[in-house]
Order: structure tokens, then sequence, then C-alpha cells
């Protein structure tokens, strides 16, 4: 099965900060903040909501299409991800603007504060996905990105009848409800983190069953709780977290997840399989500092699925 993967494409500047951000809260004094962190250290690492899950679905031995707009600076990062497998040549590159940059400080119990500049993903918008879906692909996640290139890729994939995932994840508190809804409706897959799914309900004025009867599929992940998987008429179904051997950068784990659970869905399995394989991608993306620092190979699953879940954890039946 042949996956484009649509989204952000950026560097990312992690810190990391000694004390906790919370601590540096003062509850009388909330609308007027004023901070400064001294972090002890800075990591600078290829990221990207996109190029993340793109990442993960190589390591796993496919060959995704990985669909952006990113500037001149990206010829490196570019020529690495074509050496891991990904096919990088619908990306677009800007003439005038940087590849976005996301800038994050992480406390030691993972409660994080975030920038993000978008840069040449304003220019999102000008891919046409069409000519994208004509090489053969099959399957096609919408992730964070110019809301406008969101929409627009959406109606490429309804227009040309093939599967899509919406994942808006960050980009929720910017889209209205109209745009949301127009986004979640008929996707074969709804992606949300716990916080996500109260939002997205808020925006849209659904409720869940409204969601449920648009969607075919919609994973919530809960963190170290691990994912809830909820299908209409059908009782939600709590998948456990993976282990983490230990914890050590919490950025880009969702995006790993979804690396896992699109690899086991594009080989037929069913959701609570898929959702385990994500999980499993998840706990090595914690364990390591970057989102694409992690090492992984197909043959590596087996072992790791019975590590985290048993011997029924590989078991898995062709998804409907």
């Amino acid at each position: 099965m042949r996956i484009a993967v649509t989204g952000s494409i950026a560097t990312d500047h992690l810190m990391t900060f000694p004390a906790r951000i919370t601590d540096q809260l003062l509850a009388d004094r909330l609308d007027r903040i004023s901070l400064s962190f001294l972090v002890d250290t800075l990591e600078i690492r290829e990221g990207g909501v996109a190029a993340n899950i793109a990442y993960g679905l190589a390591r796993l031995g496919h060959r995704p299409m990985l669909v952006g707009a990113v500037g001149a600076d990206f010829d490196a990062y570019g020529i690495r991800l074509g050496g891991l497998g990904v096919d990088t040549s619908a990306v677009r590159v800007s003439a005038t603007r940087h590849t976005a940059r996301f800038l994050c400080t992480t406390d030691p119990d993972g409660n994080q504060l975030a920038s993000f500049y978008p840069g040449a993903m304003a220019e999102a918008s000008a891919i046409d996905l069409a000519r994208v879906l004509g090489a053969g692909v099959d399957l096609v996640l919408i992730g964070a990105d110019d809301p406008a290139a969101m929409l627009r890729h959406t109606r490429a994939c309804r227009a040309a009848g093939v599967r899509f995932l919406a994942d808006p994840s960050q980009q929720l508190a910017r889209l209205d409800g109209a745009e949301i809804r127009e986004l979640v409706e008929g996707a074969d897959h709804l992606f949300t983190n716990e916080y996500e799914h109260g939002l997205l309900l808020e925006k849209t004025g659904w409720s869940d069953t409204d969601v449920l009867a648009g969607v075919g599929t919609w994973v919530t992940t809960l963190g170290e709780k691990g994912s809830r998987v909820e299908r209409a008429g059908e009782p939600p179904v709590d998948v456990p977290a993976a282990p983490a051997a230990v914890v050590a950068d919490p950025t880009g784990v969702g995006d790993a997840f979804r690396a896992g659970y699109l690899s086991s869905l594009a080989a037929g399995l069913d959701a609570v399989r898929c959702a385990r394989t994500g999980s499993v991608l998840a706990s090595l993306a914690l364990a390591a500092v970057g989102t694409q620092s992690y090492d992984v190979a197909p043959d590596d699953l087996p072992t790791l699925l019975t590590a985290a879940y048993g011997p029924a954890g590989i078991a898995g039946s062709a998804s409907r």
C-alpha cells in the first residue's frame, strides 16, 4: 500500500528546563505573564509532523511520499530522508522562505512550552495533491499544516475517492468549527490526543456519536495511559501504552504512534493491533532525544510487541 503523508516539515530546537514550568506560574498573575527560562540543553533536530511520520514509516520498510513545503535550507534534510526511503518528490521548495521552525522547552514532568514559525509551510496550499494521488497513492494522512492546504488536500482525496486520515492536531486551535467538520467528515480515521478530543467536540458542536457517524475509526492518544479506539455502535477499546526503557523527550511521540499505526493499517490489521504497534514506536521515540532519532526495523516488531503485550501482542485480525 502506498501512503502519502501531508503536513509540516520543520527544524526543531529542543530545550530542557531543570525545574517545573508550572511552579513558575503565579495563580493571581496569569493575566500578565513575563517569564524567561534558563535552559540546560539545546538540541537542534529535524522534525515536523509529516516528516516525523514519514521517517517512522520508512524505518518500518515503507516508502512513504512526503507532501509539504520547505525552504532552500531543506537540501541536507531531504537527502537524509531520501536515503532512509522517504519519497520527497512531492515536497515544494519555496524561493523566499525558510523551512518551518519549532522551538520547545520541556521540564522534568514532560510539560512543554512551544512556539512554531511556519515559514515555507505557508506555501503548502499551492501543492496540487491531485497530481500526487495520480502516482498510485492508496492512503493519505492529512496532518497539521497550513489550514488552507489541509482543506485543499481533504477535498482532493474526496474528489479522487482515496482513503484519508484526518489528523488536525495542533491546528485545531486555529480552525473554526466549519473547517474542522469539513476536515473530519468522511475520514477513514480521525486522530486526536485527549485534549484535542474535547476541543474538537467543543468547536464543532458535535457529540461523540456525531463524530463516529462520520468517521470510520476515532483514535485518541492518552499519554502514559495508552490510547482509545472508538467505532460507531461498538464499545470503546483502551489499549495500554508500551513501557519505555527511559523517558528522554516526549517531542514527536504522537508522530511515532501514527507511523506505527499506519504501518499495521497498511498491512490490513485491526485497530487494536495497529494501536499496539503505534504504542511500541511511541515508546522508542520517548526514549530518544529528537523526533527522528529512534531506530527500528520491521523484523524488530514481533519481539517488541511480545515484550510489551505478551504473546497476544502480535496477534491481529484483518481490519474491516
